[in-house]
């Protein structure tokens, strides 16, 4: 079991930054490949990023490219989000979801890849 709690939401102008963090329960932290998803009013959830176990692979969706950035620190249990040049489009609660894996370099990409979600932490980007 992992329970999964993020952080670092708020309000912000457009082209400022926020560090989203998602904090996990447990000792198991170093054997779960870690995602970041966001959901906006009227939309279904979609990919942001993700990060295998070992942090050495890393992918995020296109249009966030150049923008965000995931890391993780397994000392600390701690997945992070970090969000540069945030556009108004970036509106929406994003969410950290874990999956345990062997892999060392395994991430997936779609949501029915994780068993284990965070409750959101909303993120607003004023124009």
């Amino acid at each position: 079991q992992v329970q999964l709690v993020e952080s670092g939401g708020g309000l912000v102008q457009g082209g400022g930054s926020l560090r989203l963090s998602c904090a996990a329960s447990g000792r198991t932290f170093r054997s779960t490949a870690m995602g970041w998803f966001r959901q906006a009013p009227g939309k279904e959830r979609e990919f942001v990023a993700a990060i295998s176990r070992s942090g050495d692979s890393t992918y995020s969706t296109d249009s966030v490219k150049g923008r965000f950035t995931i890391s993780r620190d397994n000392a600390k249990n701690t997945v992070y989000l970090q969000m540069n040049s945030l556009k108004p489009e970036d509106t929406a609660v994003y969410y950290c979801a874990a999956k345990f894996t062997t892999s060392n370099t395994w991430f997936g990409v779609s949501s029915t890849e994780y068993h284990y979600w965070g409750q959101g932490t909303q993120v607003t980007v004023s124009s």
